[in-house]
């Protein structure tokens, strides 16, 4: 199973961290020892002082594809969940200031919350599909997929050149602005419309 992350994907986003916007799709990976299971706490690892969190709309493939056609992206997915892409803002900073990978930022344990469940994709408007993350009861995030700069079957015939896609991945799209750091005792709740998918505290 692998965690592909999308960065810069929303240009207001961009905008907040001094980014240019992409003219083609960017990602990076998580290992699977990123994925925090829901109900599972995230405890605030000792190697960072600056831990953010970025609310993503969270798409699961659900067959083997390689070189995937735009117009045939659609079959390859059918379900859409939320997760959080944890960052380490301090050693990203170091990392770009010295030209090095990010991964140090990006890939430690417990990095990827993900949803308690997800949703059928009939049962979504993907091209209007709002989401929210709540931090401590306050709306912090707000994401529509009609803000995208890369919709979700373009990002899948983007990355399946690459990479062979296959049952069980997971995308994370990308996040909208208002990311911020988080704190032990912090309660982040996500939400697709008035459907919670994930309850994470910190500690």
């Amino acid at each position: 199973m692998k965690i592909i992350c999308i960065g810069r994907n929303y240009a207001k986003h961009a905008k907040e961290m001094n980014a240019e916007i992409p003219t083609t799709p960017m990602f990076f990976m998580k290992p699977d020892i990123a994925l925090l299971r829901p109900g599972t706490p995230f405890f605030y690892p000792k190697f960072s002082k600056d831990i953010h969190f970025e609310c993503e709309l969270v798409v699961k493939i659900n067959r083997v594809g390689k070189n995937i056609a735009e117009k045939f992206a659609h079959k390859y997915y059918s379900e859409i969940g939320l997760g959080i892409d944890f960052t380490a803002r301090d050693l990203q900073q170091t990392c770009k200031k010295n030209g090095h990978p990010w991964e140090i930022a990006k890939a430690f344990e417990g990095s990827a919350p993900i949803s308690k469940e997800f949703i059928p994709k009939e049962e979504l408007d993907l091209d209007n599909l709002s989401f929210t993350l709540k931090q401590n009861g306050k709306l912090v995030q707000e994401g529509n997929t009609t803000d995208m700069i890369f919709k979700i079957d373009s990002l899948i015939a983007y990355i399946s050149q690459f990479m062979t896609l296959k049952k069980g991945d997971l995308i994370y799209t990308g996040t909208p602005e208002g990311v911020g750091p988080i704190a032990i005792g912090d309660e982040l709740v996500g939400e697709i419309g008035d459907r919670e998918l994930f309850n994470v505290k910190i500690k």
